[in-house]
């Protein structure tokens, strides 16, 4: 079976406390007073304290078009990349030297920026990753994207169980903001975004450089994925001359509930686990009410996600990279051997995708 030996993160240079945020938002909000008023309270619920932007929080004050908005994404997302993936790879080798020809296929997600070729080509440059390598750029899964991408990983290496897959995320969502745009959507990521990168390496069970790793780390035992019919607009980007406009409904607290509730009984059923023995979910911290909504469903204590809401106070919600903060968070913690979890995100479609994780 696969596992995902080592985990790397990379935060935005721009720290931003939510005051700060909240504050120019005031500024800058194009919506009446009363509205201003009612809205409010959104940034000091929303359980996030600090977070990483790509630019000063001067820039959000001027218009930008879609070419300086994507020219920004594409030397920054690059960027932090990078950092993630070495810091990924300090992570497996420790004092070793990263040998790049050990790395045999690249999964890149990304949904807030474009780029052809797409960014993994400019990584395998800059790293020097063998010419023969895979790649498999994946675009517009939103906050699934962690999940997802450590999933197709694993459904690789289950074809290819000497191989090794490095999965990275980045999203600059900071960039998106749009100046003029009234919408209650806009004004919720305003609240949550932030921007970010991470890289997590998963290595087939006959990979050769396996036996060096001297820590208990997850293995893989299943993926699953299930996407709601008609529920396109739930949430993701509308594409406007000015760059993406951000699309939140209120009904995603309601989904998990109704919909992935119905998912993770399924996994759970599959592998005849009780969600009891669980004691720490691998969860994508999409918002306050997403977190207390996973709560709900799974009858469980807050300390269950306690690592997902530390993310969300730190970093707020990178989208597609959050979830592997969490699983970074928790990998440190060097979970024993037999424990148990789930790594779950939600993104658009309105998809859901829960990975089985079992620490070794």
């Amino acid at each position: 079976m696969p596992y995902i030996i080592a985990t790397g993160t990379a935060c935005a240079e721009y720290a931003c406390p939510q005051e700060d945020v909240q504050q120019l938002v005031e500024q800058l909000f194009p919506i009446k007073p009363h509205e201003m008023k009612r809205l409010l309270p959104i940034f000091e619920h929303a359980q996030v304290e600090e977070r990483q932007f790509a630019q000063p929080l001067a820039w959000y004050k001027k218009k930008h078009g879609l070419k300086e908005r994507n020219d920004l994404y594409v030397n920054k997302a690059l960027q932090y990349s990078l950092e993630a993936v070495r810091n990924c790879m300090s992570q497996a080798f420790g004092e070793r030297e990263f040998d790049p020809s050990l790395i045999d296929h690249i999964i890149f997600v990304s949904s807030t920026g474009i780029a052809t070729p797409t960014l993994d080509a400019y990584i395998m440059n800059e790293l020097h990753l063998k010419e023969s390598i895979k790649r498999t750029p994946l675009f517009g899964l939103g906050c699934a994207g962690g999940t997802s991408g450590v999933a197709k990983a694993y459904e690789w290496l289950l074809g290819h169980p000497d191989a090794c897959v490095l999965v990275v995320c980045v999203e600059l969502c900071s960039l998106t903001f749009q100046l003029e745009d009234a919408t209650t959507s806009n004004f919720v990521g305003t609240a949550l975004f932030g921007d970010g990168a991470s890289a997590a390496l998963v290595t087939g069970d006959g990979w050769k450089q396996n036996e060096q790793v001297d820590y208990t780390v997850p293995s893989i035992l299943s993926s699953s994925s299930k996407t709601k019919w008609n529920s396109e607009d739930v949430m993701g980007w509308r594409v406007v001359d000015n760059g993406f406009e951000v699309i939140f409904k209120k009904s995603i607290p309601r989904l998990v509930k109704d919909f992935w509730s119905v998912h993770v009984d399924e996994v759970l059923a599959q592998h005849q686990w009780n969600v009891s023995e669980l004691p720490f979910l691998v969860a994508h911290p999409g918002g306050k009410k997403v977190l207390e909504a996973y709560e709900e469903v799974l009858h469980v204590e807050g300390s269950v996600l306690n690592a997902s809401r530390n993310v969300l106070a730190r970093h707020g919600n990178m989208s597609s990279p959050t979830v592997h903060f969490v699983l970074e968070r928790i990998m440190e913690q060097r979970p024993e051997r037999g424990t148990r979890s789930l790594m779950t995100s939600l993104g658009p479609g309105f998809s859901s995708e829960i990975i089985s994780l079992e620490w070794v």
